[in-house]
């Protein structure tokens, strides 16, 4: 039962990912059609990111009041209803409105999801969720696509969306007792193993540095954050503008430039879906590093004066190299900060990552306002490299510790 449940999850976690790319790769034609100016894609975004940090936030009260079955189907209702309102919208304004909804049910379905799975499933399943909301926002562009060729209207794409969210609304209601009971027979399963446990984290370094110099003046906190904002803010950059780029500046058409939108984040499915095997032999350090090169030499790809097909490899090299990353952060956190720590640092890492969301993709929107689209594929690449270089410093921070400890171990031995 645990297993079919599962399934019902990882739905959830598709429905989450739909909505998150539907607005990239409608825009280079919805914006025209509703008098809004091109940057105005970045005041929406911002306001779904926004809503996505406050929901996330408050989230952990939230469960404790209503249950993660409760918080997932109240929160997949609203992004339903907030997508089929965009559907209607006559004006920017209406959006504005509607993005304020969207972005409080995204936040809240994601923060609840991901702490179910962490509390009642293997690690390995972390990766998998991920890829399922790959599998989401790679769809979007395909559906808005499918509906901008076929009866020019990006109406149709998101209303096909709600559609799509209200069907799953209506599994979430029916199997929301389940919710319970499997939490419940899972904490049986914990308590019977309770003992092994205990002696598993025994044997497990814990230094609670936290105590001693706050959680922020940890070696190694901050300049995860700061990866953690331009993994998020590179990730939904490219999401957002991607389509305008291949649109405005390699003179594409939109629903080409959907289809490729879709298949960078195919590119990410992917490679979370062979990540979560690979996990099982690779370290994450090493598939975070490898990952992040990976989407550097995409970033180039974009960047070189290359025929457009050869632009879609660029978006492909990118969504696989980003792939790793995420996921591998966040299952690194407890080992690298500590257990005690990693309550307190995952809610921070999450609010950072969904700020890089918030105004990384609006600060680029206005640097296209004010100069030419075509310098996406340079701020890709800046973003990326930035991320390259923050991650780097955590390493060394890391690897400075262990020396420390292995100096430390030595002279008292």
């Amino acid at each position: 039962m645990a297993n079919v449940f599962l399934i019902i999850i990882y739905l959830a976690f598709i429905s989450l990912g739909i909505p998150d790319s539907l607005l990239g790769s409608a825009w280079p034609v919805m914006y025209d059609d509703i008098g809004a100016s091109l940057g105005s894609a970045g005041i929406l975004s911002m306001v779904v990111a926004g809503g996505t940090i406050v929901s996330s936030l408050a989230s952990g009260r939230i469960i404790q009041r209503l249950s993660t079955g409760g918080v997932t189907l109240i929160s997949c209702f609203l992004t339903a209803a907030a997508l089929l309102g965009f559907a209607a919208a006559p004006s920017m304004i209406w959006l504005i409105l509607l993005a304020i909804p969207l972005g409080l049910g995204a936040g809240a379905i994601d923060s609840a999801l991901n702490h179910y799975v962490a509390e009642n499933y293997k690690a390995h399943h972390m990766n998998w969720l991920h890829c399922f909301w790959g599998v989401g926002a790679t769809a979007g562009p395909i559906i808005m696509s499918f509906y901008i060729a076929n009866h020019n209207s990006w109406r149709g794409g998101y209303a096909a969306v709600s559609m799509i969210q209200f069907v799953l609304v209506i599994i979430l209601f029916v199997t929301l007792p389940l919710w319970k009971r499997i939490a419940a027979s899972r904490e049986l399963e914990q308590s019977r193993n309770g003992l092994q446990q205990e002696r598993a984290e025994s044997v497990l370094p814990q230094k609670d540095e936290s105590n001693k110099v706050g959680v922020f003046r940890i070696k190694g906190v901050k300049p995860t954050l700061i990866t953690f904002l331009f993994y998020c803010g590179v990730e939904a950059t490219v999401g957002l503008w991607g389509a305008s780029y291949l649109v405005g500046a390699r003179h594409i058409t939109a629903e080409t430039a959907a289809v490729w939108i879709s298949l960078y984040y195919g590119g990410i499915t992917m490679g979370r879906l062979i990540t979560g095997f690979i996990t099982l032999k690779v370290h994450n350090r090493a598939l975070i590093r490898f990952g992040q090169l990976v989407a550097i030499a995409g970033g180039i790809v974009l960047l070189l004066p290359l025929p457009n097909p050869l632009l879609l490899i660029g978006f492909i090299l990118v969504g696989l190299g980003l792939a790793p990353i995420f996921p591998g952060l966040l299952h690194e956190t407890p080992i690298r900060f500590g257990r005690e720590n990693s309550g307190r640092l995952m809610g921070y890492q999450m609010a950072v990552a969904y700020t890089g969301t918030t105004f990384l993709p609006p600060l680029f929107g206005v640097v296209a306002i004010q100069t030419n689209v075509a310098l996406f594929p340079f701020v890709v690449l800046a973003f990326l490299i930035f991320m390259l270089i923050s991650a780097e410093k955590v390493n060394f921070a890391l690897n400075k510790r262990v020396n420390a400890t292995d100096d430390q171990t030595g002279e008292d031995s």
